[in-house]
């Protein structure tokens, strides 16, 4: 290229420049040479125009407003990308799945989903991460440094961006909305995963037996299954678990804690979801409908375990004996006659049984608890078979006081009013049979 009249050429290592001063601030490329000081912080640059870029830090200046949103920026770089958001702009795309992106540096850090590169490790524990900036969050773990608090509550977090999240509890700010069905959301992020409900995205595939999964964390979970790790122990009891939060909900079964409250009767609930379930008792609701038959049940296990009916199906079997049930808790019941297990204790007397609710019927001696009701005779009873059988007595009575005596025929026989000419005593007197 020959330089313009009156202009020379500077050459170094190759590169040419078209004036010595530009010639001159490269070579302190070469020779680390910064020679421009901030008077602030000490800091160093190579150029006068970085260092008045960076003084913008200390003065607070930001020359550059976007006319959209009324946003500042320190630096032209800056401001030019930001406006790409609104614009649509998204020059950079993945070569592998199509994404794309507003800066080079965010489609190359994504392009490690694809490759499985992670650069930066940790030297505590040998994490690896895909970004700088992950990995120094991670430090925080091992560090215990949360520099990042709430003037609200005083809690403290790792990220910034944990802060600002928590903050929308005090603010109840929900400033990311769903165009397609107007719930709002704390996060940009839980907005993302909210949206897959309606678009069907499912980004995350199971290499092992092909499900998709809407979020990472769902994919991970799900990996468990293929394992069988199940990493999250009980320090009581040691039971394991997949994920932390069967653990934690397991734990209130060691420290009794049921923090989830019905207003209409006042039970308590260690999960939020058995709240839920319960309250259907007091609204009526039965949200679960089977196609067969027309029933509708509160839960979608029971219409699970009932459209079992429809098909015949009993796909759990006993290994010993090779009967077959159609619910797996039924199964665990049944092998107990098996292994003479009783796992259910009674702490008064130390009587066990075998299953939960045949412990419970038993606590009624200690407790003199007598749920079942006559609704004739005012009496109560312990149990519901014994009500039956008190109920039976009473119609035998009424059957018998309403009944004509037999008549002796000439031969001496007695009229016989069991079935099939009298079938109401026949079905009472079979209850004691």
């Amino acid at each position: 290229m020959n330089p313009s009249p009156g202009m020379e050429e500077f050459y170094h290592t190759g590169q040419s420049f078209t004036t010595e001063s530009t010639l001159e601030l490269h070579q302190h490329i070469h020779t680390g040479e910064k020679p421009y000081h901030c008077s602030e912080c000490g800091k160093s640059f190579t150029t006068q125009n970085h260092l008045n870029v960076h003084q913008r830090i200390h003065t607070g200046e930001k020359p550059h407003h976007c006319s959209d949103c009324g946003r500042s920026f320190t630096q032209q770089s800056h401001f030019k990308l930001h406006q790409r958001i609104h614009t649509g702009e998204k020059p950079y795309q993945c070569s592998e799945c199509g994404k794309r992106f507003i800066q080079m540096g965010t489609l190359q850090t994504h392009y490690r989903v694809h490759t499985g590169e992670k650069p930066y490790h940790c030297s505590d524990c040998g994490k690896s991460f895909t970004t700088q900036g992950n990995l120094n969050q991670h430090r925080h773990v091992h560090t215990g440094e949360k520099p990042y608090y709430c003037s609200d509550c005083g809690k403290s977090f790792i990220t910034l961006s944990e802060l600002t999240k928590h903050q929308h509890i005090h603010t109840g700010e929900k400033p990311y909305q769903c165009l397609e069905c107007g719930k709002s959301f704390t996060s940009q992020g839980n907005l993302k995963l909210h949206q897959r409900i309606h678009t069907g995205e499912k980004p995350y595939p199971c290499l092992d037996c092909e499900k998709s999964f809407a979020t990472h964390s769902h994919l991970k979970r799900h990996q468990l299954v293929h394992t069988g790790e199940k990493p999250y122990q009980c320090p009581e009891c040691g039971s394991r678990f997949t994920t932390q939060s069967n653990l934690k909900l397991h734990q209130h079964v060691h420290t009794g804690e049921k923090t989830h409250h019905c207003s209409d009767c006042g039970r308590s609930f260690h999960r939020p979801s058995h709240l839920k379930r319960h309250q259907r008792i007091h609204t009526g609701e039965k949200p679960y409908y089977c196609s067969e038959c027309g029933n509708s049940f509160n839960q979608l296990g029971h219409l699970k375990i009932h459209q079992l009916i429809h098909t015949g199906e009993k796909p759990y079997h006993c290994s010993d004996c090779e009967k077959s049930f159609n619910q797996l808790s039924i199964l665990k019941q049944h092998q107990r006659v098996h292994t003479g297990e009783k796992p259910y204790h009674c702490l008064e007397c130390e009587k066990c049984f075998t299953t939960q609710s045949d412990l419970k019927k038993h606590q009624r001696i200690h407790t003199g608890e007598k749920p079942y009701h006559c609704p004739d005779c005012g009496r109560n009873f312990r149990y519901s078979v014994v009500l039956r059988k008190h109920k039976c007595t009473k119609s035998i009575q009424y059957i018998s006081n309403n009944t004509p005596q037999p008549n002796a025929d000439p031969e001496g026989e007695v009229e016989d009013h069991t079935s099939p000419n009298n079938p109401d005593i026949d079905c009472l007197t079979n209850v004691y049979l």
